[in-house]
């Protein structure tokens, strides 16, 4: 269990690395803040429309044959863009992180297709998925940071490089675990795409995508608060400060049962979400912006 989870958490950072690691790419190579902000987002939106794709193929062929070829390409992709150069030619560079974002290996679905199998008691199995989506706030704090660092103690180059590898070292870990290797799935499951086109899964999609503009919005304007400031660290640290408050709302709203439906705590927590932007506007210092919207906008269900 602690390789599987540890493992797809390693392998998983770059989903919180690459956004700030293309801003501080672009940006220190002279390029703009849109175009940068245009990669981040195109990455993180090219990984998440694949993942249904990608899933279907691992029901079909197996983890190996379809996250081995993924986490090889991906990971070569994030290494060619400082060969290609941050100010050469912007078509090549979207391109290819355009493909990069598509063929992010699948780890975060392999690992939960694969706890049935690893923790066949049913409680254990819901404390594990617990600790496991928990655990993803890491990403987001531990992510932003590093990428940050590496780019301003040494280089941006150096963090898309590190970030490939990191990508490369996890998946190892988790595709060479012998359920992985041997997984298959226990049933061949109903076809065709009508559960993904629901009125309800579009409405859902729909509504977080509103989530997902903010908070590509917020690498950006760390990025641009870095720069205003003179604190190149802000790139990372803001980004990181807000994912330590999700993380932080996430256990709040675990350790208790709250009042009202699922519904009016989703409508409350996305107000106070909205509230806790607000701040912002005020154009605040860096010691005032970092705590205004995370823990505030992140605990709801």
């Amino acid at each position: 269990m602690a390789r599987l989870l540890g493992g797809t958490l390693i392998g998983r950072l770059p989903n919180g690395m690459v956004p700030v690691s293309l801003v501080l790419w672009i940006t220190a190579g002279g390029g703009s803040l849109a175009f940068a902000g245009l990669l981040a987002a195109l990455y993180g939106l090219a990984s998440g429309l694949s993942q249904p794709v990608k899933g279907r193929l691992m029901d079909r062929y197996g983890q190996t044959r379809v996250s081995v070829p993924a986490v090889l390409l991906n990971s070569s992709c994030l290494v060619a863009l400082p060969w290609i150069g941050a100010d050469g030619q912007p078509a090549a560079v979207t391109a290819v992180v355009g493909f990069a974002g598509l063929i992010t290996p699948p780890l975060e679905a392999g690992l939960r297709a694969l706890w049935p199998t690893v923790l066949p008691d049913a409680g254990r199995r819901r404390v594990v998925q617990a600790l496991d989506t928990g655990s993803q706030g890491l990403l987001y704090i531990v992510g932003p940071l590093l990428a940050s660092w590496l780019a301003t103690a040494h280089n941006p180059d150096t963090a898309l490089w590190a970030t490939a590898a990191l990508g490369l070292a996890g998946s190892a870990i988790v595709l060479s675990a012998a359920p992985s290797r041997y997984w298959s799935p226990a049933t061949d499951g109903p076809s065709g795409t009508g559960r993904l086109v629901s009125t309800g899964l579009v409405l859902l999609f729909t509504a977080l995508g509103g989530t997902g503009f903010a908070l590509g919005a917020m690498n950006v304007w760390a990025a641009d608060m870095a720069a205003t400031h003179h604190i190149p660290t802000l790139s990372g640290v803001l980004p990181a400060a807000f994912s330590t408050g999700s993380f932080l709302g996430g256990l709040v709203y675990a350790r208790r049962t709250w009042p009202g439906t699922t519904t009016i705590q989703l409508i409350t927590t996305s107000t106070l979400f909205l509230l806790g932007w607000l701040p912002l506007l005020a154009d605040p210092g860096p010691r005032a912006a970092s705590p205004s919207p995370g823990y505030r906008g992140c605990s709801s269900p």
